[in-house]
């Protein structure tokens, strides 16, 4: 009986989930579809496109006294929008919603709505996710470890990540922990606040991750030493070793975090895994600190600064400024 019962389940929320696909697939071709009629119109000649604004107005009186509110003048913009973004029919996906493409048709960089395109997709991002990362800059911040090639291939699907530069970003957004800037708090609500919100804190690292531990313990020679975050990314497959440091990072941090990575490679991970990776997740660093205190081909070991808010355009732009200017020789 249970047996049935629950293949019935599966069967009706299968169903259900193909249904609500078709649907939001259909509205968004019918929407497109709209766009397109909007911007024939006004290609007819210059005489109608001067009365553009006027048309669609016109027409939003008309269509939501017989279809509803769907169709204000601000949507029918939208849709007009959609089209102009969006000219070949086959390019409009049906995995994701007219409001998904509401948020896309913002952007105005063709190839930062197709990593956004691809990145929903491939994760099934909700509509809030999708906003999140746009407004976390996650394609920008991508942008300063890899190239746009990579970046983009990464998100169709056609490459894997195989260095760990390709999935640390730096900056870490952490706005979802609700922590303000100036409060007062100690590590230990940092790495509380991060275990409340891990679905959130996944979405932020990205493809691969699952958590592993929290406080890890392990012996060296009789002392005992405790690793925050633990993780694996399957993708890499690779242990990825999270040590929290909520002050200016130091040389001594870097060292501690290199022998928790060391501990993992030769004790923890198995022969057909590839190297860990050590994270420390800090409130601020000296980057040069961070270059002269590990190796030149250092490729295990990463500092990514935390913010407790989402980022401006302006503070990106000094990030880019500053990787730029570690190998200019003005340090």
């Amino acid at each position: 009986m249970q047996v049935i019962l629950e293949d019935i389940r599966n069967i009706i929320a299968q169903s259900r989930e193909r249904v609500a696909r078709s649907v939001n697939h259909e509205r968004s071709v019918a929407y497109w579809q709209i766009g397109r009629r909007l911007v024939e119109d006004e290609q007819e000649g210059k005489e109608r496109a001067v009365y553009g604004k006027k048309l669609v107005k016109d027409l939003s009186v008309h269509l939501q006294k017989e279809f509803g509110t769907g169709f204000s003048a601000n949507n029918l913009w939208l849709m007009r929008q959609f089209y102009l973004s969006y000219p070949i029919l086959h390019a409009v996906s049906g995995e994701l919603t007219w409001t998904h493409y509401k948020i896309l048709i913002r952007l105005d960089d063709p190839q930062k709505r197709e990593f956004y395109i691809a990145e929903s997709i491939k994760n099934a991002w909700s509509v809030r996710q999708l906003e999140r990362q746009i407004n976390s800059l996650l394609y920008d911040r991508l942008l300063l470890s890899q190239d746009k090639e990579s970046v983009l291939a990464i998100a169709r699907g056609e490459a894997l990540p195989n260095k760990a530069q390709e999935i640390i970003k730096d900056p870490t957004i952490l706005e979802f922990l609700g922590l303000k800037p100036q409060a007062a708090y100690y590590e230990s609500d940092l790495e509380q606040a991060i275990i409340t919100h891990l679905q959130e804190f996944l979405l932020e690292l990205g493809n691969g991750f699952s958590f592993v531990a929290r406080q890890k313990r392990i012996i060296l020679g009789g002392d005992e030493f405790k690793i925050d975050l633990v993780f694996y990314n399957r993708l890499l497959q690779c242990f990825v070793l999270f040590d929290i440091k909520i002050d200016k990072i130091t040389h001594q941090d870097l060292g501690q975090l290199q022998m928790y990575v060391n501990y993992y490679d030769r004790e923890v991970k198995a022969e057909f895994e590839n190297p860990t990776i050590g994270v420390l997740l800090c409130a601020d660093k000296n980057d040069v600190v961070v270059r002269y205190s590990l190796p030149e081909n250092n490729g295990q070991i990463f500092a990514s600064k935390y913010q407790l808010h989402l980022p401006t355009e302006s503070q990106l732009k000094a990030e880019v400024r500053k990787e730029l200017d570690k190998f200019s020789g003005e340090d």
